[in-house]
């Protein structure tokens, strides 16, 4: 019965992030090539909106009121319609911009609240979480790899509609595979939530001391040069003439798995302070590399800087989820999480992708040449080296 739950555990997972990544990596290049260049940071910033509200969602209304498994169902059949019918508003006969970012917007204000609920679904059904979780969420990591195969190198449809259609007919076939999974009743029925429970002051609060501050701060801000990447890095593969740049991009998920082998043995060896410090050197190390290849469109050296998205995610990201998990006890472990995803993937990626958007507007102006992608590059480069040495300096390990 265990290895059932698990198999159908990992096709939840694989068909979760199949839907984020068909079109995560295509929607910048689509936009420029229907004339939305100068906003492509808006349709990135829909990600972080939905980040900031999913707490509030799940902590007052999913949480408390429906099953776990129907609402998993529902918001995601809601979230596949939205990003199959975004681009009718960016080509053919009502083309509307505004529109087009707001049914973005609401597709991924369907979506994610499902990546915790997902998680939430695998933590209900395991019965040994450390051991499982990790493969399971393994599959969604191959999950965005074979997205990526099948709309830029299967399909060459970096620059289409392909991407958002084929996410939104995935978001479809998992909203109705939901329904199949075990019942899960609602975690917090009967109890009362507050707004501090929704973004995690309590869990702050108990958690609050010098070096978790800094970590804090530390998580928020490398999230500002993350921001970029998702959202430019497809964009700068096309100016460089590097062909499938999706496709190209899925290295950087495929290294996610070796990094993420490694990450227990890097923990037990060096301790977290060195392995979130390796996490934000990779940031500089990444950045350096685009901005150092792209006057002469060094293919290897900008290919480096893709594949070090594992060692980028894995040893800030995941490291940094379970600094969380062991420092919080099990009243607050929820709130810890919320508030870790709330810094990271909602306010700082959220400031990050404003940020992105401005500084592409000012430096690429109408333009798009490659020694332009270089200044680009440089200043994430310089702002993930300050938040390094800051870092270095203010984050003293606690001993347990």
């Amino acid at each position: 019965m265990l290895r059932y739950a698990k198999t159908r555990l990992s096709i939840m997972m694989f068909l979760q992030f199949f839907i984020w990544g068909a079109w995560y990596a295509t929607g910048g290049n689509y936009m420029k090539s229907h004339g939305m260049g100068d906003v492509i940071y808006l349709a990135y910033m829909t990600s972080a909106i939905g980040a900031i509200v999913s707490p509030f969602f799940l902590g007052m209304i999913a949480d408390r009121f429906f099953p776990v498994q129907k609402v998993l169902g529902w918001m995601h059949i809601l979230s596949g319609i939205f990003v199959f019918c975004a681009p009718f508003f960016a080509e053919g006969n009502f083309i509307s911009t505004p529109l087009f970012l707001g049914f973005l917007l609401l597709h991924m204000l369907c979506y994610m609240p499902t990546v915790n609920l997902a998680a939430a679904t695998a933590f209900h059904l395991l019965d040994n979480r450390e051991k499982q979780f990790p493969i399971i969420r393994l599959f969604g990591t191959i999950g965005w790899i074979a997205a990526g195969f099948v709309v830029s190198k299967l399909l060459q449809g970096d620059a289409t509609a392909t991407p958002m259609r084929i996410s939104g007919i995935g978001g479809l076939l998992m909203g109705l595979y939901c329904f199949t999974l075990p019942h899960i009743p609602p975690a917090g029925a009967g109890k009362k939530m507050s707004f501090r429970d929704v973004i995690g002051a309590d869990a702050f609060a108990k958690l609050k001391s010098g070096p978790f501050i800094i970590f804090i701060i530390s998580l928020l801000l490398i999230s500002v040069p993350f921001a970029a990447y998702f959202s430019y890095v497809p964009v700068f593969l096309q100016s460089a003439h590097i062909t499938n740049p999706a496709f190209k991009m899925t290295f950087g998920q495929m290294s996610e798995i070796l990094f993420l082998l490694i990450l227990p043995w890097f923990f037990a060896r060096f301790g977290l302070k060195w392995v979130l410090l390796t996490g934000m050197l990779a940031w500089v190390c990444r950045y350096a590399l685009f901005a150092w290849a792209a006057p002469d469109a060094i293919g290897w050296m900008i290919m480096a800087g893709i594949v070090l998205h594992g060692c980028c995610y894995d040893f800030v990201y995941v490291a940094g989820q379970i600094y969380i998990d062991k420092k919080a006890t099990p009243e607050i472990r929820a709130q810890a999480q919320g508030l870790f995803v709330l810094v990271s993937y909602g306010v700082g990626q959220g400031l990050g992708t404003l940020a992105a958007g401005w500084i592409f507007n000012n430096i690429m102006g109408n333009g798009s040449s490659l020694q332009q992608w270089q200044h680009f590059w440089t200043i994430p480069m310089y702002f993930a080296i300050v938040v390094t040495v800051l870092f270095i300096v203010g984050f003293r390990e606690e001993k347990n």
